[in-house]
């Protein structure tokens, strides 16, 4: 009993050397980034969440200065804020700038504010990918990190048992098993991590496209003054001309 609790964590760091204990202090150095930007990713999902029925409030607003006040109450911050306020500059800009002889004037409008809801929605995508890269590095290096934990105090182990002369089973076992939790402890780092990078690369992919779609419905409105509606597949079925299955005249 004695010689099983002189082995575990406690025993691991007091008899391990310094490649050991940096090895150790990196893989808590990746976890807490892993889960600072879990915890991150987490709070801004939820706002986004939260944020679902400010598009279509603000497409039921009577004007534009509406439309973005109710978008700055519902959604603040946001994505789709930013994207119809870049918008609304660009027009504005274009009314207080009419065409002229310049060359930035010569712009066709409809490019003009193109470019400025695609200039807002790769500072959005910069946004929605700032600290995935970490993610993804703590998720495919912290277990070989912990792997080469292992084997160097395998070996490290191994080195003390020759040095001692005493190769029994229980000189043997402790320190190997010892030296295996390093192993461990790079999966219970990279696992959050790989599981988080999945989950907020799919909820980005799902915020993108709608940003998209919004950044169309924004370039038609501006420059034509209406929304594009959205027409549901049955509703397009039935717009369509039926096809006639009926044999032509004269056909036996």
């Amino acid at each position: 009993m004695e010689t099983t609790q002189a082995f575990g964590l406690a025993h691991l760091w007091a008899q391990s050397d310094a490649v050991i204990r940096a090895v150790a202090l990196i893989l808590l150095l990746m976890s807490i980034m892993s889960w600072y930007l879990i915890l991150v990713r987490g709070l801004r999902q939820l706002r986004t969440r939260r944020h679902a029925g400010a598009i279509e409030a603000f497409w039921t607003a009577p004007n534009l200065d509406a439309g973005l006040k109710r978008l700055s109450d519902q959604a603040p911050d946001s994505s789709f804020e930013a994207l119809a306020q870049q918008g609304a500059a660009a027009a504005q800009h274009l009314r207080r700038h009419p065409a002229n002889e310049t060359l930035g004037s010569k712009l066709d409008t409809d490019e003009v504010i193109t470019r400025a809801l695609r200039k807002s929605i790769a500072l959005s995508t910069a946004g929605l990918e700032s600290g995935m890269t970490v993610l993804a590095s703590i998720g495919s290096t912290a277990p070989f990190v912990g792997l080469f934990g292992t084997v160097w105090g395998i070996y490290h182990a191994l080195v003390n048992i020759s040095v001692s002369g005493m190769a029994t089973l229980d000189k043997v076992a402790g320190p190997v098993g010892e030296a295996l939790i390093m192993t461990a402890f790079g999966l219970f780092v990279a696992i959050p991590a790989v599981l988080a990078y999945n989950a907020v690369t799919r909820a980005n992919r799902v915020e993108l496209s709608e940003l998209d779609a919004f950044a169309h419905d924004l370039q038609a409105w501006f420059s034509t003054g209406a929304r594009i509606a959205p027409v549901s597949v049955q509703a397009a079925n039935d717009r369509s001309p039926a096809i006639s299955t009926a044999p032509a005249n004269g056909a036996a």
